[in-house]
């Protein structure tokens, strides 16, 4: 039993690989906080689907890339932009939104899966794409994700106001004159380029644990619209830093580390939201 922790926790030269991972940990801290504020307008839309349905086309384009020597980042960019954009223009309504992504998830996949298996080269390469590389960051991967990261939020900030106007009524809003539908498909074109870039962290199929799960963590402790996306920040960069922090003395891959840290923040925000709500009933029944 020793031997089976010791083989998952081994801190023993962590010093030296700590600064092996330099840039991963400057790349994970940039996807925590900013696909943390983003993931606030996933989940006030209702669109956690979507994120799914974009990662699997970000992992073919990714796929394709790695088989064809192209950048792996402009195939992942290339995949997530095409799968937003089908999205935001064909799925205006909830319903016909979920018909779409359920049609793009399995092709994604598929044809992911159909290129990396096509792909003659080394099968770490291949597993990475699927569950993150905690290496694979050197200096012009890191400047391309900080670029993309600032770009998404530059622009979510312009659009803030409006943005959230739609996502909380959007009957109202349109009513208001706001560009509903504008406004649907550059969103859709934000969450692509910040699913394109954590599929380099995290891997196609756990991308959900930094887009969605901080924010909906943070909707569980307050409804405050200022807290709500300073939590959701908090809490993806302790779960994408954290992540690789632990996974730097691991011989796993860095997403299990990532999602079980943030899955245990979801679940402690659950009970003191229970607790909470439990206090505010208490106070509201009368003497």
């Amino acid at each position: 039993m020793t031997d089976f922790w010791a083989s998952i926790f081994n801190f023993s030269d962590y010093g030296q690989l700590l600064a092996l991972v330099s840039n991963s940990i400057i790349a994970g801290a940039v996807l925590g906080i900013v696909g943390g504020l983003i993931g606030v307008f996933v989940m006030q839309r209702d669109m956690a689907f979507a994120v799914h349905g974009i990662s699997e086309l970000s992992f073919a384009g990714a796929a394709a890339a790695l088989l064809f020597g192209a950048n792996v980042v402009a195939g992942s960019l290339v995949g997530s932009l095409v799968a937003a954009t089908l999205i935001g223009v064909l799925g205006s309504r909830a319903r016909d939104r979920n018909s779409i992504i359920g049609v793009l998830m399995p092709f994604g996949l598929g044809l992911g899966i159909l290129f990396l298996a096509l792909y003659p080269g080394r099968s770490g390469n291949r597993f990475g794409l699927l569950t993150g590389q905690i290496l694979s960051v050197d200096i012009p991967q890191l400047g391309a994700l900080i670029a993309i990261s600032l770009v998404v939020l530059v622009v979510l900030l312009a659009i803030w106001r409006p943005l959230v106007f739609d996502s909380i009524d959007p009957d109202v809003a349109t009513a208001r004159g706001v560009p509903a539908r504008t406004l649907s498909i550059v969103f859709m074109i934000l969450l692509g380029l910040m699913v394109a870039v954590s599929v380099q962290i995290i891997g196609a199929l756990l991308v959900l644990a930094l887009l969605v799960t901080p924010a909906a963590a943070a909707l569980r402790v307050s409804s405050s619209p200022v807290l709500v996306p300073v939590l959701a920040m908090l809490f993806g960069f302790v779960s994408a830093v954290g992540g690789i922090l632990l996974a730097i003395g691991g011989s796993l891959p860095i997403s299990p580390y990532v999602t079980t840290i943030s899955f245990l923040i979801y679940l402690g925000c659950r009970l003191v939201g229970r607790i909470n709500g439990r206090r505010l009933r208490r106070t509201a029944v009368p003497a």
